[in-house]
């Protein structure tokens, strides 16, 4: 049946409309408006509104719930919701192994206007759970782009919303801390449900590297593209032979050491300490990874068995690993360092660089033994940031030196490694002349 809709508007009496001022009264005529609408009697398909609607929903363990699009995968999906202030590299932060367990809520709020490319992952798949930005591009424009951001997270079935105000919630996370989240786009699912799922989860003391480390020692030999080398000068001579725990480890640090002229080979997170020590490295490279470093003891005893016996350099996860087998302790930050843009002084040097970061987890410096330095301090919040103990030729930093796509401030840490394992071959060799004579 079909309803119409008629307005009628009549003016009977034209003159009830006249203006004094009108020098043309008699022109007003009574006219009609009919305004006609045939509609179906069928409810409307919601699928034909040209625009999306909500269908998501991210629920917080605080109780609030966050109404939102989804795009990407579909499902229900539990995490640990964490702010990111880069503002470009959307795409090595959703490879970085590091963010493995939770939801990424990016703070810039124009995302995906780059699309995706293949050459920009920082490891084999996305680890993170979900993605959470306050504006999704409705374009790509990038020479390099071989697909949309919502079709790359599809095919990888990662989560992701916007249309949400990620300011509040940033505001939110900043003074309550991380919070653990739902994403789900389940509409049989209800609200209590969701915070049920939020509040019985739980992230600390969970081991998340056995999940993104690999599952056999492989040799790396990819360096960077000259196309975006830097810091090239200056190099050559010796090649170093390191080995690379693989905690969750990102392409670009191996690139990174590849370009100085190391020869890497990757092993697994259990890899055996004495393996490592019988293929005679020139140095030790402990990475990044995801995660709480107390729920890995067997990562704690591997990194004390090779220390003092090789050189050693740990980033982020491999810091926090150094410190806990040097006898230090770890705590868990209220909502952790992840972004492109964090301040950190050099107390050696005093130079300041701008670092890329990504951990929620610090060394506790008050904690550790006499003779470990603090060589690096986050200026943000004056937490950790690189430790070094000189007896044992050991070196870490909290953050990722490699940067990509940056800054790139903090490359030169791949130099100084390299020059610690040169002076301990260097002296090594010195010692078995001496011992000849």
């Amino acid at each position: 049946m079909a309803i119409t809709v008629a307005i009628n508007l009549a003016l009977i009496n034209p003159s009830t409309l006249f203006h004094p001022k009108s020098p043309n009264p008699s022109k007003l005529r009574a006219f009609t408006l009919r305004c006609s609408s045939a509609t179906s009697t069928a409810v409307p398909d919601l699928a034909e509104i040209p625009w999306k609607t909500s269908d998501a929903r991210l629920v917080l363990e605080d109780g609030s719930i966050w109404r939102a699009k989804s795009f990407g995968a579909s499902g229900t999906q539990v995490g640990e919701v964490v702010f990111n202030t880069s503002l470009t590299g959307y795409q090595e932060i959703l490879t970085d192994p590091s963010y493995a367990g939770q939801f990424v809520l990016m703070t810039n709020p124009h995302i995906g206007n780059t699309g995706v490319n293949f050459d920009d992952q920082e490891s084999r798949q996305c680890f993170l759970a979900g993605l959470v930005v306050r504006s999704l591009s409705i374009s790509t424009s990038n020479w390099r782009c071989a697909e949309t951001l919502g079709d790359y997270l599809a095919e990888r079935n990662i989560m992701g919303i916007y249309d949400i105000d990620t300011r509040v919630i940033t505001r939110r996370l900043r003074q309550d801390g991380s919070l653990i989240g739902v994403l789900s786009t389940e509409r049989t699912k209800t609200d209590e449900e969701l915070l049920e799922m939020s509040r019985s989860w739980d992230i600390v003391g969970v081991d998340l590297i056995s999940g993104v480390s690999c599952k056999a020692p492989h040799d790396w030999v990819d360096k960077t593209n000259t196309e975006w080398e830097f810091n090239s000068s200056k190099r050559g001579g010796e090649a170093f032979r390191v080995i690379a725990y693989d905690f969750g480890i990102k392409h670009n640090i191996l690139k990174r050491l590849a370009s100085y002229g190391c020869k890497i080979t990757v092993v697994p997170s259990t890899w055996p300490a004495s393996e490592t020590l019988k293929m005679k490295p020139d140095g030790v490279l402990f990475s990044n990874g995801p995660g709480d470093p107390s729920a890995v003891p067997y990562a704690v005893e591997t990194v004390k068995e090779i220390i003092g016996k090789v050189p050693a350099f740990g980033i982020c996860m491999g810091h926090q690993l150094l410190g806990l087998a040097l006898g230090g302790k770890t705590f868990k930050m209220k909502f952790g360092h992840h972004g492109g843009n964090h301040p950190v002084r050099n107390l050696c040097s005093g130079h300041v660089e701008i670092s890329a970061q990504n951990h929620n987890y610090a060394v506790d410096s008050s904690s550790l033994p006499e003779g470990v330095e603090v060589t690096h301090v986050n200026l943000n919040d004056g937490s950790c940031a690189g430790l070094a103990y000189p007896a044992q030729n050991i070196m870490s930093i909290q953050y990722h030196p490699e940067a990509s796509p940056g800054p790139h401030d903090s490359d030169y840490a791949f130099r100084e490694f390299i020059q610690l394992m040169k002076k301990v071959k260097v002296n090594s060799r010195v010692m078995a002349a001496l011992s000849f004579i």
